[in-house]
């Protein structure tokens, strides 16, 4: 920027003036220097004003620091904070050669190079160097621009010093590496890298890190996207000074110069942009956010979105979430199959967007059952034709299984049997659960939850899908999806109990034997698919050990497109997902306290068969009422009272069978501790009632 200026001639007149004023200027600095105006510069320091505030360009990096997008200024201009860490350290042993060699010796303004730079300027009848150092360079960067005069100059060297008073030398090195001019709208090294490398500065080749300190002088006239011949020459130039002064060997300079030139500007990072974008807009205070997203991850799915949803055809979009288990924090965020397609609306954020889940919510009607003990994985249900009031639902492909088991049932995703055990369970009882998990349904105004939201009959999006399930994964612990890293240790994270942990194994266990997609190893991970009504929204589920991934697939408009299912279309890129994200899917949990592993044959005799007869007498407990306290203690038994229902009669505790009779109708049952406690009595016929009480 200032130790070499341009080497050819001035025009007589201008020459003369600007030689004037220059000699002038730098004697007279380099003058009070060192005449030792020291009082001076000790009351300069004592009411310095405050160090410059630059602002910089947002930017949203993932859980590691890498860059996932930046924003330009207002302006237009790219200006990415950059500090010594950020940097390779031979780029800035380099500029402080080229630029400023006794930077960690002086105070701003370096006399000997003023003296030195006036000398040349007076001998030579052109201005060979101007004597700034880095400090009045970030001086000049920060002061509003004003025309080269010899008050101008005088004002950078009073702000030079008054910038070493506030700053530390580190710290004035960051604003250089911050601001300095790189050509067109790129300021500070780390745009100027990744604009002309594809990487940020951390480790550069010689050449690549001599191109760095040659182009400030002269950002416009070198810039390598339209000047290559400069660029090289004062790369070139950078170099054969550096080898002069003894900082680089020949042969590193010999590679250095043999290195290739960047000819063309490269786009900046635009990982997750619909996601930072929502970031920066939530928190514009902050000039650094950082994520919890894994920016190679990401990476490779997003390259996944575009190339499968391509093949899909014109018009079709997808979107992918996915989350750690133990912590909801988001590995990876595509919200649309390319965010630069318009024909794919890919500007549109689709995991947001609120769409019909067709099958998806199925496991969590089959959780509530588990845990109410009406029904269990091995429990036989029937498929068969059957009216709900003036609804009679049906399969996806018209057909009929017959009697086969609940587990059967979820892995080939029936809609008779589902609708069966919702209409057990109460579908404003499933609304609510999932709503307190913290997932966002819609339902037409004015509507109530009914039998068909189980099919497909709500508004959801695709993250809050991937929250409930990925409770399942957690042992029914729902915990909202967390973006950020920061600050989380502030506030405890809001957690709710969806199912209880017996009732999401269960569940995990079914998903677990859906039968994959053509190509696809199945029995690695637990999913589940979904097809809305007039194939408008296919969707895939699923998640292992440790993660769970959330696919949608369609139209951004909602437009139906004939034949597209979740198994055909969403499935194969939850798969594929999975294959990206790590080689072998770890296993699920183990079987946890409570569960029943057994044959039909060995259940208690109300779970082996749900819903075969109906009865006249509608079974009731009526004592003690739902929401009731009761005292009690381990050592006592407390009595529960039924009325109606069908011998044998079975009292299960929180989901496990505790009491059974033959033939009367109050049940015997020992708290186990003070606390809640859920109870479900159900009949031979598979007909059940439930009440949660208070133990104190």
């Amino acid at each position: 920027m200032s130790a070499t200026a341009p080497s050819g001639p001035l025009p007589a007149a201008p020459a003369r003036r600007w030689l004037r004023w220059v000699a002038a200027g730098l004697v007279l600095g380099a003058g009070l220097l060192a005449g030792g105006a020291l009082a001076g510069l000790r009351h300069l320091r004592a009411n310095a004003p405050p160090a410059p505030q630059v602002k910089v360009s947002a930017e949203v990096v993932d859980r590691e620091g890498r860059l996932l997008r930046p924003f330009a200024l207002p302006d237009g201009r790219w200006r990415l904070a950059a500090t010594v860490e950020d940097v390779d350290p031979r780029l800035i042993a380099m500029i402080l050669a080229y630029e400023d060699r006794r930077f960690e010796r002086h105070n701003g303004v370096d006399a000997l190079a003023l003296l030195r730079a006036a000398g040349q300027a007076a001998g030579s009848q052109r201005v060979v160097s101007g004597g700034s150092t880095l400090t009045m360079q970030v001086a000049r960067l920060t002061l509003p621009p004003r025309p080269r005069t010899l008050a101008a100059k005088l004002a950078q060297m009073r702000r030079a010093l008054e910038l070493e008073a506030h700053l530390s030398k580190p710290e004035i090195l960051g604003l250089y590496l911050t601001l300095a001019p790189y050509g067109g709208n790129i300021e500070g090294v780390r745009a100027a890298s990744l604009t002309y490398f594809g990487k940020e500065p951390r480790r550069l080749t010689l050449g690549e890190a001599a191109l760095l300190v040659a182009l400030p002088q002269a950002p416009e006239a070198r810039r390598p996207d339209r000047f290559a011949a400069r660029a090289r020459a004062a790369r070139d130039r950078v170099l054969d000074r550096l080898l002069s002064h003894g900082v680089l060997a020949a042969d590193e300079v010999r590679v250095a110069k043999a290195e290739p030139m960047p000819t063309a500007r490269r786009p900046l990072p635009q990982l997750a942009p619909h996601l930072a974008e929502q970031m920066v807009a939530e928190r514009p205070d902050l000039s650094r956010h950082l994520s919890t997203l894994d920016a190679p991850l990401q990476e490779k799915l997003e390259e996944l979105a575009r190339e499968r949803t391509r093949a899909l055809g014109r018009g079709l979009s997808s979107a992918m979430v996915v989350m750690d288990n133990d912590s909801a924090e988001v590995r990876a965020y595509v919200a649309s199959a390319d965010f630069l397609d318009k024909d794919r609306a890919g500007a549109v954020d689709l995991a947001r967007a609120v769409r019909s889940p067709g099958s998806t919510l199925k496991p969590f009607i089959y959780a509530l059952a588990f845990e109410d003990g009406i029904a269990h994985p091995e429990t036989m249900i029937e498929d068969r034709p059957a009216r709900f009031g003036g609804w009679r639902p049906e399969n996806f492909d018209r057909s009929f299984q017959g009697t086969l088991s609940v587990r059967k049932a979820l892995q080939l995703s029936l809609n008779v049997p589902a609708v069966r055990l919702l209409d057990a369970v109460g579908p404003q009882r499933l609304a609510t659960r999932l709503q307190q998990a913290g997932a966002r349904l819609e339902l037409p105004p004015g509507a109530a939850p009914a039998l068909p939201m189980g099919l497909g009959g709500v508004g959801i999006r695709l993250v809050d899908l991937t929250m409930l399930y990925g409770a399942l994964a957690r042992g029914g612990e729902a915990h909202p999806l967390v973006f950020r890293r920061e600050g989380r240790a502030v506030t405890a994270p809001r957690r709710s109990l969806l199912v209880d942990q017996v009732a999401a194994w269960y569940v995990g266990q079914c998903l677990l034997g859906t039968p994959a997609p053509e190509n696809a190893l199945g029995g690695r991970i637990a999913f589940k698919t979904g097809t809305s009504y007039g194939y408008r929204d296919s969707w895939a589920m699923g998640f292992d050990g440790r993660r769970t991934v959330g696919v949608w697939v369609g139209r951004p408009d909602g437009q139906a497109v004939p034949d597209l299912t979740g198994r055909a279309a969403a499935a194969p890129l939850l798969f594929d997902a999975f294959a990206r994200i790590v080689r072998t899917p770890a296993v699920l949990g183990p079987a946890p306290r409570g569960a029943v592993m057994a044959a039909n044959a060995r259940l208690p005799v109300p779970q082996r068969h749900f819903g075969r007869t109906r009865q006249e007498q509608p079974l009731q407990v009526v004592y003690p009422p739902d929401g009731a306290r009761v005292s009690g203690t381990e050592a006592e038994t407390l009595a529960l009272k039924v009325d109606g229902g069908t011998f044998p009669l079975t009292l299960l505790m929180d989901g496990r069978p505790v009491a059974q009779v033959e033939d009367r109708r109050t049940l015997f049952w020992t708290p186990q501790g003070r606390g809640f406690a859920h109870l479900t009595v159900i009949d031979a016929a598979g007909l059940s009632d439930s009440v949660t009480v208070r133990v104190e």
